[in-house]
């Protein structure tokens, strides 16, 4: 068990996969398992788990810089990046990174829409060429970090996937028309939720392909019959919620955005800049690392180190459970 900013981790000694599946807090895995004891006796009515996701999404909204008025709550990133691609033109043009994550892009070009792939160094000056960019904030592949600012300046619509930032990096995105994220990775939550915020306008221009009775004005009273009656904010593109998961959401998410997130970005980007510095590689100033040495991968699993392969080439993420104690696990394993 390992403490690190105010909580407990049981999380083994070269775990370093949380760019796949992020470990909870001891107190989210509680909850959970609390959670499922009540289901298992059927304790929970079907209303039980509607305060953990207005708590869920009010942490969102804090951890991306949104209110929470404008945050839809989801399960994954391909299912809310949907509603966006929906609300396109038919021939709009959409600007992606060569090597995207492809929940992010296959929505688009699912619904036949024009997607230009580019490098990542490029994506700021083609930006204007385009009539939305969807980038990642930081790279699944790899853990390289997108040019927010320059986005930001380009004034093209932006959909920015969060998925592998948010919960290790201090974000202020208010000012994107769209912020995704997915909550099993940094956000330690069960698989089955995901967030998506939406600014004034784009909201106006997201279609909620998978209308359903949570997302109505009022939930309880919209169960049934017509008119279409759905709520006037971000709730709209609601789907009804995996409960486990937003258990667990409404407990790690609080915390999380509780925390100095500058802290703990010092902290995780600092350890993984330590591994590189010592495999006498550039510091890249991320989270997530990416390695492409001769057996790496191999060697890292026979120490004990949990990675993964993407990409051709051995990825490790730092969070702010690991320890030096996970740096020199992986320096002695590939020395």
């Amino acid at each position: 068990m390992r403490s690190a900013f105010g909580s407990t981790f049981d999380v083994p000694l070269g775990y370093l996969n949380t760019a796949s599946i992020g470990v909870p807090p001891a107190h989210t895995a509680s909850v959970v398992a609390d959670a499922v004891r009540r289901w298992a006796t059927g304790a929970d009515g079907p209303g039980a788990v509607d305060e953990q996701v207005g708590t869920a999404r009010e942490a969102f909204g804090r951890l991306v810089g949104v209110p929470s008025e404008r945050v839809a709550a989801g399960a994954s990133v391909s299912q809310l990046v949907s509603l966006v691609a929906a609300g396109l033109p038919a021939d709009a043009s959409v600007l992606v990174v060569r090597g995207e994550f492809t929940s992010l892009t296959f929505p688009f070009a699912a619904r036949g829409l024009r997607v230009t792939e580019v490098d990542l160094d490029d994506v700021v000056a083609e930006a204007g060429r385009h009539d939305l960019v969807a980038v990642s904030v930081v790279q699944s592949a790899d853990g390289r970090v997108a040019d927010l600012d320059g986005l930001r300046a380009t004034g093209v619509p932006v959909l920015l996937d969060a998925s592998q930032a948010v919960g290790w990096m201090p974000l202020d995105l208010g000012w994107a028309d769209w912020v995704v994220a997915v909550g099993y990775k940094f956000l330690m939550s069960p698989r089955g939720c995901a967030w998506l915020a939406c600014s004034p306008s784009a909201l106006e221009r997201t279609v909620p392909v998978a209308a359903n009775w949570f997302a109505g004005e009022d939930p309880w009273a919209t169960v049934y019959g017509l008119p279409l009656r759905l709520a006037p904010d971000a709730r709209r593109l609601d789907i009804s919620p995996v409960w486990l998961s937003q258990y667990g959401a409404a407990a790690s998410l609080p915390y999380l955005a509780s925390l100095d997130l500058a802290a703990v970005r010092d902290h995780a980007v600092g350890l993984a800049d330590a591994l590189l510095t010592g495999l006498g590689l550039a510091p890249r100033g991320s989270a997530v690392v990416s390695l492409d040495l001769p057996s790496a991968g191999e060697r890292l699993a026979a120490a004990g180190v949990r990675s993964s392969l993407r990409a051709g080439r051995v990825r490790l993420a730092f969070h702010l459970y690991n320890t030096v104690e996970d740096v020199d696990l992986v320096l002695t394993a590939l020395a």
